[in-house]
């Protein structure tokens, strides 16, 4: 264990427990801007409810984000001082961008749909909400292409030992990087649908404003039927993506460790790492794999062994994380479509054991999008920037092992008391109902 161990194990704590909240934000946040939409144009008081009761679970948790994104963008100056020196004019801007137009607009409006009931108009409040639904959307798309960056660099060129950013427009309309953006965006919106689900499950079980809380799990079951296949066709073209752009990455994920064409799909199988194999290979669907990452039954698989073991990701992990991310997201996209036609057909009274499982499932989405994450962040690896910038090389000069260890325990014992603290508000929350929200 040394200081970049450390600071790698630093940086995946504080961005994973902030990704904890912002899916659930971006979904959340939609949702209640329909749900105030149909109280506008309806005048139904029951939508009403709906909105400030899930408003204040959706503030709780933007509160959480908020403070969890700032900690990340002081490690770039504190731990990964020569990244931001050497790849700075580029990640900068699409940050400059997220902080002073998205976030921004989001903040801004969020103060006045806080604070706006009863003092502006009901047009005004409801442009509000989704203003800040909008721009919600815009952060994570300017940040998407800052990450997207660092895993397919474009419109840049190296000046003076630095990456410069020459070609905007290239920057901006990269494949990868909107490919990225909207799987991120539909696995979020899968987040927030299964959490207003759950909590609607939670009531409807118990029996308490059974009819208020059928709404919402009707509302959210149409937006995770949607999602889950949006999330679905987005990341077949990501992992088409993946396999041009980072071949190292598509052979890590699949454990595919000879180069071959016409190369089959192994449902299933386990690397050995040691000998350069897998420990086992059981039904093979012939072309499939070929075809899965270019529509090519003849494209050329690049093998593991084609790369040199120090040019090569954590295997184990990354092929870990990928095949549990596609089951959970094949789950995910099976239980939206049951849930979606009970609530078409009003069954969901119906089926308390199904909505029994819909509340022991929601901790399944938020796993699904870390398991997504550390599929494109340790799956890229040992490139910070890849093909550019070795993540060795990228770590502060300056760094001791006890200013790491020291930074690392702080943000662990703060980032529980905060987990711990949201959760109970939360929880809270819930328990007090919707007459009281």
């Amino acid at each position: 264990m040394d200081v970049l161990f450390l600071s790698r194990i630093q940086f995946a704590l504080t961005a994973g427990f902030h990704f904890l909240f912002v899916p659930m934000t971006l979904g959340v946040v939609v949702l209640i801007a329909i749900m105030q939409t149909f109280w506008y144009k309806t005048g139904d008081e029951v939508w009403l409810k709906l909105v400030k009761f899930f408003g204040k679970l959706f503030l709780i948790n933007f509160a959480v984000g908020v403070v969890t994104g700032i900690s990340l963008e002081f490690q770039f100056g504190m731990n990964w001082a020569e990244y931001s020196r050497y790849v700075g004019d580029i990640f900068g801007v699409p940050l400059a961008i997220e902080a002073t137009v998205a976030f921004f607009l989001e903040s801004v409006f969020l103060g006045l749909w806080i604070f706006g009931w009863d003092r502006v108009s009901k047009k005004i409040h409801l442009f509000s909400i989704w203003m800040v639904a909008l721009g919600s959307n815009f952060s994570a798309l300017w940040i998407l292409f800052a990450n997207a960056f660092m895993q397919y660099p474009v419109g840049y060129e190296i000046v003076n030992n630095r990456v410069e950013l020459v070609d905007f427009w290239a920057f901006i309309t990269s494949r990868y990087g909107w490919v990225k953006f909207f799987h991120t965006i539909f696995s979020s919106y899968i987040v927030g649908a299964f959490f207003v689900m759950a909590v609607s499950s939670y009531f409807i079980i118990r029996g308490k404003y059974m009819e208020i809380f059928k709404r919402s799990f009707k509302l959210a079951s149409y937006l995770a039927l949607i999602s889950s296949f949006g999330s679905i066709l987005f990341g077949d073209f990501h992992a088409k993506d993946i396999y041009k752009f980072q071949p190292t990455k598509f052979a890590a994920m699949e454990s595919i460790w000879e180069t071959q064409k016409k190369a089959p799909y192994i449902v299933f199988s386990f690397p050995d790492v040691k000998n350069e194999k897998n420990y086992f290979e059981f039904i093979k669907i012939p072309y499939a794999l070929s075809f899965l990452a270019d529509y090519n039954i003849n494209s050329e698989i690049k093998g593991l062994k084609d790369f040199k073991p120090e040019d090569r990701p954590p295997i184990v992990l990354s092929f870990l994380s990928f095949k549990f991310m596609v089951l959970f997201g094949f789950y995910l996209a099976l239980f939206s479509i049951i849930a979606s036609y009970i609530s078409y057909k009003n069954l969901i009274y119906n089926y308390p054991k199904f909505l029994k499982i819909t509340l022991y499932s929601l901790p399944i989405p938020y796993i699904t999008c870390q398991l997504g994450w550390i599929l494109a962040e340790v799956g890229r690896q040992p490139w910070a920037v890849y093909g550019l910038l070795k993540t060795k090389d990228a770590i502060s000069k300056n760094l001791s092992f006890s200013d790491v260890f020291f930074t690392l325990s702080v943000y662990f014992i703060v980032y529980s008391i905060i987990g711990i603290f949201a959760v109970v508000l939360m929880v809270k929350h819930i328990k007090k109902g919707i007459e009281n929200a």
